[in-house]
């Protein structure tokens, strides 16, 4: 355990799991390691969702990874239930049994698939999550060694720009929201204009 700690792993990987929004999610090769910084999706729409708390809302994760976005948000929304899409079948794996070890499992299903895919999920939602894969491929490697060498490179790689995942996801949450629905993704850093460009350009209004 020492030699992997210094050899740059991160403690999460190390036994298996992390806490994220007071709840304990475990890991797996296949899912990113969801950092506290994600959490401020969680805030961010919850706070949106917290006059309709009692409703049946429907949720989507577009990249779902290890369920996190969705199983936080359900666990404060108790008539919610949500579906969750990540092309990783581990992952699917993993985000299923996060779901069963919390008792949201009645709310809340993993399908893989493609996360751009429009009938992905089926019907309208009324809450759209998603932190895409938005690290520029050059950058890649250049990052903390925690995330770079023990994350999945599937879950970062937004392709040269950084924007690629944006091009394909934006018109499928455009398709999917609800009238009066609402979605709160995670940006990298610098990319706000340029997402809500492509945003606006698929016919949704940034907030």
């Amino acid at each position: 355990v020492i030699q992997r700690r210094i050899a740059g792993e991160p403690v999460s990987r190390i036994r298996g799991w992390r806490e994220f929004w007071s709840l304990r999610l475990e890991l797996s090769p296949e899912t990113l390691d969801p950092r506290p910084d994600s959490e401020t999706i969680v805030t961010a729409a919850l706070s949106w969702a917290h006059e309709r708390r009692d409703a049946p809302l429907r949720l989507l994760d577009l990249g779902s990874g290890s369920g996190a976005l969705l199983l936080a948000c359900l666990s404060a929304l108790p008539q919610a239930s949500g579906v969750g899409i990540d092309i990783s079948a581990g992952a699917v794996r993993t985000a299923t049994a996060n779901a069963a070890r919390l008792d949201l499992d009645g709310r809340a299903s993993f399908i893989e698939g493609d996360f751009a895919d429009p009938d992905a999920g089926g019907g309208r939602f009324d809450l759209i999550l998603c932190n895409p894969p938005y690290i520029p491929q050059a950058e890649i490697d250049g990052l903390a060694r925690e995330v770079a060498a023990f994350d999945p490179r599937l879950a970062l790689d937004g392709g040269d720009d950084g924007l690629v995942s944006w091009r394909r996801l934006l018109p499928r949450v455009a398709r999917g929201l609800a009238p009066r629905g609402r979605a709160f993704v995670e940006i990298g850093a610098g990319q706000q204009a340029a997402v809500a460009d492509l945003a606006i350009a698929a016919s949704l209004r940034p907030a």
